[in-house]
């Protein structure tokens, strides 16, 4: 496996623009991934995967299960008991996923956070059938050899390869982008239960990204970027571990090149707690913030890139979804 790292320091603020508000009881969306007209976020601490209809003039989240039961109403409990869907991925057609499917990662920073949920997609980018649970506990047991606090964050196809984000906080500021074959990570998971031997990493990327207030950056998530290379978001959590949540002392996205070249970084202004990105097909951003409090709704915001990798704010519409719930 090959290593290599990269370093930037963060530009000035960028405003975010308007936000699109949408509110689901007890819920908080995180992780979004843009399948045409539909958005399709998850969530760290429901038994739920979101699915928003960009184009419907109500902006009605639909709800579909991928686990049974629910999760403890106690917070302190809730957050013991959570699966940590931290990660979202958008996987190619497949013989058992023909037009394509998700992959939901959990964060493996505890034994009960390290399985995974694949659902597969219609042709028009919606949940088709049931999901199907896969043990993570093969893939990540080398990276917790390699990162003393194993926290993934991210996850996304791009450039032939499957790459997970590893997020940095206080006591292990570091952030890294492990990267897989895409054919073998498909072969792994296609296989009943992935009873095979995991897949190995083909290259782990180091990224320093700069503190905001004395806090590192931490990666967020990432998804491809349009003719190569990638776009992530970072938060400065104010936090020593990855299980205790933190004040947020900043928030930016950033673009990586095709050969892992940190190419930019740029912070958001107001330093919203952004924890999800997805490209849409005109290249926009759609980001999602995470408040940590189920009582509070997520905000989805909306930015367009402008000339190379510049970033200016694309305001739109804010509607209501049942109030701050």
């Amino acid at each position: 496996m090959s290593h290599a790292a990269a370093r930037c320091r963060p530009r000035p603020a960028v405003e975010a623009g308007n936000a699109f508000r949408r509110a689901v009881p007890s819920q908080r969306r995180e992780r979004p991934r843009a399948c045409g007209r539909y958005l399709h976020v998850v969530a760290d601490d429901e038994h739920h995967l979101g699915t928003l209809d960009l184009q419907a003039p109500d902006g009605e989240l639909q709800l579909f299960r991928f686990r049974a039961g629910d999760l403890p109403a106690d917070r302190h409990e809730r957050k013991r008991s959570k699966p940590d869907l931290e990660a979202l991925a958008m996987l190619p057609p497949e013989p058992g996923w023909p037009q394509g499917a998700l992959l939901a990662f959990g964060s493996g920073s505890r034994p009960q956070r390290q399985h995974a949920f694949l659902l597969a997609l219609d042709a028009d980018g919606r949940i088709a059938g049931p999901p199907r649970a896969l043990d993570l506990g093969p893939l990540y047991a080398p990276l917790r050899e390699r990162f003393t606090d194993l926290n993934i964050e991210g996850a996304f196809v791009a450039g032939g390869r499957m790459h997970l984000l590893q997020r940095a906080h206080r006591r292990q500021p570091r952030n890294a982008c492990v990267s897989y074959d895409l054919v073998e990570m498909l072969s792994w998971i296609g296989v009943e239960a992935c009873r095979t031997a995991a897949p190995s990493p083909v290259q782990c990327t180091d990224f320093a990204l700069g503190t905001a207030a004395g806090v590192p950056y931490g990666f967020t998530d990432g998804a491809a970027w349009p003719g190569g290379g990638w776009v992530f978001t970072a938060v400065a959590e104010d936090t020593e571990d990855s299980y205790a949540d933190g004040r947020c002392a900043g928030s930016a996205v950033g673009w990586v090149s095709g050969v892992g070249a940190l190419l930019d970084l740029q912070v958001l202004a107001g330093a919203p707690k952004v924890e999800g990105v997805a490209v849409t097909e005109d290249s926009g951003l759609l980001l999602v913030t995470d408040a940590d409090d189920p009582q509070v709704a997520s905000r989805l915001y909306a930015l367009r890139a402008g000339a190379g990798v510049r970033l200016r704010a694309q305001p739109g519409p804010r509607a209501d979804g049942g109030g701050d719930s």
